[in-house]
């Protein structure tokens, strides 16, 4: 009687003498170190693997025959093996280890007999985002110096390297024309427990991650406050400039000196330095947002409700086809350090306040705009009153003294009148 089910099958998963299954595993998975891989036209894989169908292909070695590399007169269509998920491109780096598996080809493989090798992401030898390339110790073609195959020798010994400031310790790129030269001192970020944390190889990162403590010596800055385990998004590009200590100690997020950030928050206070905090002048911190509004917002430091910060050197919204539309439940309020304009190059700016007030100059100005048309109107028929009466004036023989100085005051009404039409503005009105 065949023996089945699960308790058969978790009995005999671990058995070190079923040769036949273990078998087809090695067959089906080993370990490869990186030797090339077709990223554009210049590759010499581009051509061997299908041009641009075969980006991301790698050629490679296997790490259970180091001393077997492969050779400069071998078949390039030899030892190839494609991304297993060509959906995500993460293509690894030269000299780093992948897992490739044993997998069908576009034909019928069973019939044929043929497969294609496919390899997952980079091991991280390393456990470090910027690279985890690992020599091989037993080829004669390294481009190391002595003194750094010597620390590689010890690292296939098992002794364990720790990423330094040093920038390039091995050749990384291969023969795609590629530039990858290992900076030595990009930080990796420190997970939280329940965190997912994806990082590029260039201080660039995107944590799903929630308001989660940390007693450690590295903390982080959105959990001192909100409700444990309330989420918090941060995308971040790249890490600020001045760190001095060594690539391997991690670090978190800081939206104060890193590069760009994007913050999707829930119940988390985030400390941003706002610009607009201290005065231009240096003459002591201001608050921000404040004389602006009737209601002057919550500060950014404080307040620690669902909210998105973007932060960077510089922001630019832009559409190419239509609108830029901004609505608040609430209040906007825009604030600079140096100036702020507002120009439409061929229509209106409008300002209304159906129901309240537009103050010019500051928020609680108290003097109310002349209506210019209308006073105009009115001034224009005072001027018309007054020249009658100067008319007559100057028409009265008994009164020379009056009828000169009519006359006068008759040519300088006659020329506020016609400057009339110049004293009201053209491009900005009020009601």
């Amino acid at each position: 009687m065949d023996k089945v089910g699960i308790s058969y099958l978790s009995r005999n998963s671990n058995t070190v003498g079923n040769t036949e299954e273990l078998g087809i595993l090695n067959d089906k998975m080993v370990t490869a170190r990186v030797v090339d891989i077709s990223l554009n036209s210049n590759s010499q894989l581009f051509n061997q693997t299908g041009q641009w169908g075969g980006i991301g292909t790698i050629q490679y070695q296997l790490v259970s025959t180091p001393t077997s590399p492969i050779v400069s007169n071998q078949s390039l269509s030899s030892n190839l093996a494609k991304p297993l998920f060509p959906q995500f491109k993460n293509y690894p780096l030269v000299n780093e280890l992948v897992i490739l598996f044993r997998l069908p080809t576009t034909g019928d493989s069973q019939a044929t007999g043929t497969y294609n090798y496919y390899y997952l992401n980079s091991i991280g030898i390393w456990n470090h985002p910027e690279q985890n390339g690992i020599p091989d110790v037993y080829s004669t073609n390294t481009t190391e110096s002595p003194s750094q195959n010597k620390s590689n020798d010890s690292i296939e010994l098992g002794n364990i390297q720790q990423p330094s400031d040093t920038p390039f310790q091995l050749d990384l790129n291969g023969n795609s024309g590629g530039d990858f030269i290992e900076k030595g001192n990009i930080r990796p970020i420190l997970s939280f427990i329940g965190d997912q944390i994806f990082e590029g190889r260039f201080s660039n990162s995107l944590r799903l991650g929630s308001t989660s403590p940390s007693q450690g010596s590295v903390v982080n800055n959105w959990s001192s406050t909100g409700e444990i385990g309330s989420p918090i998004t941060i995308l971040r590009n790249g890490q600020p400039k001045d760190l001095g200590e060594p690539g391997w100690l991690p670090i978190t997020e800081n939206i104060n000196t890193d590069l760009s950030s994007i913050y999707l928050t829930s119940t988390q206070q985030i400390p941003i330095d706002v610009s607009v905090a201290s005065s231009a002048t240096g003459g002591g911190a201001t608050v921000p947002f404040s004389n602006i509004i009737k209601e002057t917002p919550q500060s950014p430091k404080s307040y620690n409700q669902q909210q998105i910060i973007l932060n960077s050197g510089r922001l630019i919204f832009n559409t190419n086809v239509d609108s830029i539309l901004m609505s608040s439940q609430k209040s906007i309020a825009m604030e600079s350090v140096e100036g702020l304009g507002i120009k439409s190059l061929e229509g209106n700016v409008n300002l209304l306040s159906p129901k309240g007030i537009v103050s010019l100059g500051r928020q609680n100005a108290s003097e109310s705009l002349i209506l210019g048309d209308a006073f105009m109107t009115q001034f224009s028929n005072l001027l018309d009153n007054l020249n009658i009466v100067l008319t007559a004036l100057n028409g009265e023989p008994l009164v020379p003294a009056a009828a000169a100085a009519a006359f006068l005051v008759k040519e300088s009404l006659s020329a506020i009148k016609s400057q009339i039409p110049n004293l009201t503005s053209k491009s900005v009105k009020t009601a």
